[in-house]
């Protein structure tokens, strides 16, 4: 374990846990990868010294039609705005979007992006009040404005919050892939959707590629509380731009790169080539938090009692004049080719453990997708095997959304009869969630 130290930034540490024996012959190798930052001065979005790196945000809010029925979706849009905007930090660049079939400058307009202080908070408030229903929905615009304002200013620190209450009906799929592709790197986006007539796929696909969080918020009620959550965790961002770099040695290839917690992320097709067998992965900002990643490799077979290193990781952040920074942190994936039969097919707890995490994440998503086909038998064994992991690993939450689902007769086997009658919010609560995982127990 190795750590890079610097004023006001996090420290960053990478422990790798695996089990480093292979039988003869064998050739795959899996680690878990923790990554760490901590020491950068920031909790729960309080200020921290002067002089840390300043941030952007961007707000964009659906004003489609749809979000006058019910009106308490327009009413909860304004209050979680403005409640987050409340708990923008001093200094904080920050802009509103209006969003329907177009994008619009609510606040400060012209281009700019306003400071937040006590005036700006306070004026950005007011111009809420005029953000009114009407129009279609054109998610891609809101994005290219957002991209537009975040760029032109000189921070650290870029995000977006996107709330939709409805489907991207006034652009092709294409067109919103188009955006997302070009804002990818640029800025980081949670998206929430309220109610329940959004896509969920369409919603966790915007997050997914702008390494943001995804998440439902069926009662327009709990808007504010999830908008200043989200603010705060942007406001405890320190460094951007953050990837994993993986590095392997001649006849070795990756098989995947995946993050497994705090979800499940894979980053295997974002790799960017980093110099002879490197490459780069994205993870976006980082405050003081932990996050857990999967590689899995396949290296040379090579004889009894030889050794060699599968994969180094390492910390990187770009720089503007194309170079990279390295922050120090780095972690080792060994092979040791071993006789001894016990070594060999012991598996590492933390690789058991994220292996049954994904494999949930992946059948709660197929079990959903039988369910809306119509397919009983094919659902009905999905999410029974769903039970079974989310049983087996611990992952409370995610035992509690399926259990609104499917009747549970026999968790620890899986046995499970679906429900006739499941509400549309607790069906699309279970699959906005389903890569949520919990973490394995030291």
């Amino acid at each position: 374990m190795a750590n890079f130290a610097k004023p006001d930034v996090p420290r960053f540490s990478v422990d790798v846990y695996q089990n480093e024996y292979l039988p003869e012959g064998g050739s795959q190798v899996d680690a878990i990868v923790t990554v760490t930052a901590t020491g950068g001065g920031t909790l729960g979005g309080a200020p921290t010294a002067p002089g840390r790196p300043s941030a952007a945000v961007a707000v964009m809010v659906d004003c489609s039609g749809s979000m006058d029925y019910p009106p308490a979706k327009m009413r909860g849009a304004r209050e979680a705005t403005a409640a987050a905007i409340d708990t923008l930090r001093d200094g904080t660049r920050f802009a509103v979007i209006g969003g329907t079939h177009v994008a619009q400058e609510v606040y400060p307009g012209g281009g700019r992006l306003a400071v937040a202080d006590a005036t700006t908070r306070a004026q950005a408030k007011q111009a809420l009040r005029r953000l009114s229903a009407g129009g279609g929905t054109a998610i891609g615009t809101w994005l290219r404005l957002a991209d537009r304002l975040l760029s032109a200013a000189d921070v650290t620190i870029r995000h977006g919050i996107l709330l939709t209450d409805g489907r991207n009906e006034h652009e092709s799929p294409t067109d919103l892939r188009a955006t997302l592709d070009a804002c990818a790197g640029r800025f980081t986006c949670d998206a929430r959707g309220v109610g329940t007539d959004w896509d969920v796929k369409e919603v966790t696909g915007i997050a997914s590629a702008l390494l943001g969080t995804a998440d439902i918020v069926a009662d327009p009620a709990g808007l504010a509380a999830d908008f200043t959550r989200m603010m705060e965790t942007a406001m405890g961002k320190e460094v951007a731009d953050v990837a994993l770099r993986v590095w392997t040695p001649v006849g070795a290839a990756l098989r995947f790169v995946k993050q497994v917690a705090p979800a499940v992320e894979d980053l295997t097709h974002r790799r960017t080539e980093a110099g002879p067998r490197s490459g780069d992965y994205p993870t976006g900002s980082w405050g003081d938090e932990s996050r857990d990643y999967h590689l899995s490799v396949t290296v040379p077979p090579a004889g009894l009692g030889q050794e060699m290193l599968a994969a180094r990781v390492s910390l990187v952040v770009p720089q503007p004049d194309g170079t990279v920074q390295n922050l120090g942190a780095q972690g080792l994936v060994r092979a040791v080719w071993t006789d001894d039969m016990a070594a060999s097919t012991a598996m590492s707890p933390q690789v058991a453990h994220y292996t049954g995490q994904a494999e949930l994440a992946q059948v709660i998503q197929q079990g959903i997708d039988l369910r809306k086909a119509g397919d009983i038998d094919g659902a009905t064994a999905k999410l029974g095997r769903a039970v079974q992991l989310a049983n087996a690993s611990g992952n409370a939450d995610t035992a509690k959304l399926l259990a609104k689902v499917v009747d549970v007769v026999d968790a620890a086997t899986g046995t499970v009869r679906l429900k006739t009658r499941v509400t549309e919010a607790d069906e699309m609560t279970l699959e906005t969630r389903s890569t949520k995982t919990v973490r394995v127990k030291k």
